[in-house]
This record gives C-alpha cells, sequence and structure tokens, in this order.
C-alpha cells in the first residue's frame, strides 16, 4: 500500500505543513507485486443501486471521502468543485466551484454545514441545503482531514499539529490546541471524533488526547504508541486512521504502533495490540475489523483484543479500511474491486468492481447501504440479498 511521507521543514522560509512527498511502499512503486485475485465460490448477491462519475482526485493521494447528512452525500474534488446528491438514487441536487481554492480536506458535515480545508489552511463553510458559502476561516497549515461540527463548534486539524475551535455561527477561531510535530511522519492527518462535549484527537507521536469541546482544554492524554528503533523512520508512530468510540471506549490504531480501546471518561488504555496500520478500521458491538500495512484483513475482540481471524488474500492489493454492512465487511482494492467478506470468519463471500482505478477511501454505510469511491470520481452505492 501506498504510504506517502512528510518531513516538517525548519528554518528554511518554509512552514512546518510544507510537506516533501515519496513512496515507501505500495501502488505503481512497489517492488513487491500485488497478489493476484483468488478465485472462491460466491455466495453473496451484490445490487448496485446506482453509480454517478464524480470530478475524483486522479493520481493526487488525497483522502477526499464522500460524507452524507440525512438525505444528502457530497464530494469534493480538489481543484474546488462540491457536489451534492441525493443518497437514495444519486441524482444531483447541487454543485458549487470554489474557483482557485486547492481542497485536501473534507467533507466534513454537522448542523446543516459542509466543511472544506485547503492546501492553504482555509476552513470553508457551506449551507448544505444550496451549497452558498457561509464563511471561511483562515489556519496555520494544510487541512488534510475533514473539519467537523458539533453543538455549535467546528473542529478541524492542521498538518503542523493544531487542532482548532471555530464558532460555527461566524468562522471566528475559538480555541487552539498545539503540539510538535515529529521531524518525520506520514502526509496525513486522523480526523478528529467529537463525543459527549469531548474532542479526541490523534497525533504523529502516537499519543492521543481528550480536549473540552467548547474550550479546548485539555482532559487527558494518553500515550498509545511508543517510537521505537534508532532512525527517525523506524520512529515514526502517526495516528493516522480517525479514532471510533464506541459505548465509552475509544479505539485508535496508529503506524507501526498499536491497535488500543481507551476508556473515555479517563484516558486509561483498557488493552493494546501490536500492530501497523493507517489504512483505517471500523467496529461493531462484539469485534474491531482493521486493514494492515500489509493489506491484511483483520478482525479482533472489542473487550479483549484477542485474534478473531486473519485474511492475508489481499497482500500488497492497497486495502482500504473495511466497513461493516449487516454480516459482511467491505473493503476496496488498487483495482477499484470491493472485496465483500464474512464478519464472522473473514472468508470472501462476493467481489464487484466499481472502476478500473484504486479506491483509496474507505466505504461507509447507511442503514443497509454500502457507498464506495474511486480515485477517478466513480462513485456508486450498493446492497444485497
Amino acid at each position: 500500500m501506498a504510504v506517502v511521507l512528510a518531513v516538517a521543514l525548519a528554518g528554511s522560509g518554509c512552514g512546518m505543513g510544507d510537506t516533501v512527498k515519496r513512496y515507501m511502499s505500495g501502488g505503481e512503486d512497489n517492488a513487491e507485486p500485488p497478489a493476484p485475485l483468488v478465485a472462491f465460490p460466491t455466495r453473496l448477491k451484490v445490487l448496485e443501486l446506482w453509480s454517478r462519475g464524480t470530478s475524483g482526485v486522479d493520481e493526487q493521494y488525497l483522502k477526499l471521502a464522500p460524507s452524507i447528512s440525512g438525505q444528502h452525500l457530497f464530494i469534493a474534488g480538489p481543484d474546488g468543485d462540491i457536489e451534492a446528491f441525493d443518497a437514495s438514487n444519486g441524482e444531483p441536487l447541487w454543485s458549487e466551484d470554489l474557483d482557485d481554492e486547492y481542497v485536501t480536506g473534507g467533507p466534513g458535515t454537522g448542523e446543516n454545514t459542509v466543511l472544506l480545508g485547503t492546501g492553504e489552511g482555509k476552513v470553508i463553510a457551506l449551507n448544505a441545503a444550496n451549497g452558498k458559502q457561509l464563511w471561511q476561516c483562515q489556519l496555520s497549515s494544510e487541512i488534510l482531514s475533514p473539519p467537523l461540527r458539533r453543538d455549535g463548534m467546528v473542529v478541524a486539524r492542521t498538518n503542523d499539529g493544531k487542532v482548532y475551535g471555530i464558532d460555527g455561527n461566524n468562522g471566528k477561531r475559538a480555541w487552539i490546541y498545539d503540539r510538535t510535530v515529529p521531524a518525520l511522519t506520514l502526509r496525513g492527518t486522523s480526523m478528529p471524533a467529537i463525543d459527549s462535549g469531548l474532542v479526541i484527537a490523534g497525533f504523529d507521536a502516537g499519543r492521543l488526547a481528550a480536549l473540552e469541546l467548547r474550550t479546548g482544554k485539555l482532559v487527558w492524554e494518553a500515550a498509545v504508541a511508543t517510537a521505537r528503533g534508532r532512525s527517525e523512520l523506524e520512529r515514526m508512530v502517526d495516528i493516522d486512521s480517525d479514532p471510533l468510540i464506541y459505548d465509552g471506549v475509544i479505539y485508535v490504531a496508529s503506524f507501526q504502533g498499536q491497535l488500543a480501546a481507551v476508556q473515555m471518561d479517563s484516558g486509561r488504555i483498557l488493552w493494546n495490540r501490536e500492530i501497523s496500520s493507517h489504512a483505517g478500521f471500523t467496529v461493531d458491538e462484539n469485534h474491531v475489523y482493521l486493514t494492515d500495512d500489509e493489506s491484511h484483513i483483520r478482525a479482533f475482540d472489542r473487550f479483549s483484543g484477542s485474534t478473531i481471524w486473519s485474511n492475508e488474500k489481499l497482500h500488497a492489493r492497497g486495502a482500504t479500511g473495511p466497513a461493516r454492512i449487516g454480516d459482511y465487511v467491505v473493503v476496496g482494492d488498487l483495482e477499484g474491486f470491493l472485496h465483500w467478506l464474512d464478519r464472522a470468519t473473514g472468508e470472501f463471500v462476493a467481489r464487484v468492481q466499481l472502476s478500473d482505478k484504486r479506491i483509496i477511501v474507505q466505504p461507509f454505510v447507511v442503514g443497509k447501504v454500502l457507498y464506495a469511491y474511486s480515485s477517478d470520481g466513480e462513485l456508486a452505492a450498493y446492497t444485497y440479498r
């Protein structure tokens, strides 16, 4: 799987958010070829409900994932094109062009607002009903994850280690929380989670913080991964997968680090497993489903962290994080395939191809519908029987 590095440049007239990209592994630069697709008996009928071509992200490794709010589904392209669709049938609702803005994060949603982050560090808020711009707020550096709005506050994470609280009504900064960025990091940031008046944010040094939503005051901080090794590369333990909250427990994964369960009210680590991941994961009532950095799909017991199953047949295929739909989990890969697995056993049950281009964003599920999006802009909704 492609891993994009960012080197923080200091003392050269460049800001901490400036980055140098290179591929360590995966994709077209991977010395290890992706595993061939294996044959299996199809046990599930996957039905495409609708599909729609959008602007896409082309060859840029930007995780501009679709976002849904109510019956509206939003897509953003790096060139500033924002589109809204009816989630039930894919029909266009509105589109807006942000002129010369380079969109790198989003879209995020909340409280009838669509939120975007740009490479120049702007947060741009749009009316979810019609796409009209509400306000802009200038932050310190590039924004690579979706801003979110909850309880009147917008939270945005910048690539230089800062988390901002912004008044959702007028776009004025309310608070800032800052952590030092290591010299070498993955190019990307996790999207903060917001729950019960707290902002849960992961950082590049393997630390997780809980902040008060209204004030930005630190409630607790926990080290969920510890840097080890002699080189900067070996010591990278970035939290680039989005933290997930389920039943008062935060689940978090880091690159070259750990998968951990953390008590939300105290920051106490309940269990951890040594594993490297930045593609993403999902959680249900019993299990954590995760894609590791070898593109293996794995399931763990949610309460103890013990391994339930592992599927290694997508090795080096750049699998996305899993999405859970009913009794199945689904991942995309670098050839545009969606692989459906039995969530109890990890066995393949179905495979469909969304596009002949890579899928880099994690599919997501609303009710009994799975939405998937490829890098060339193909957007589709699926169900099964």
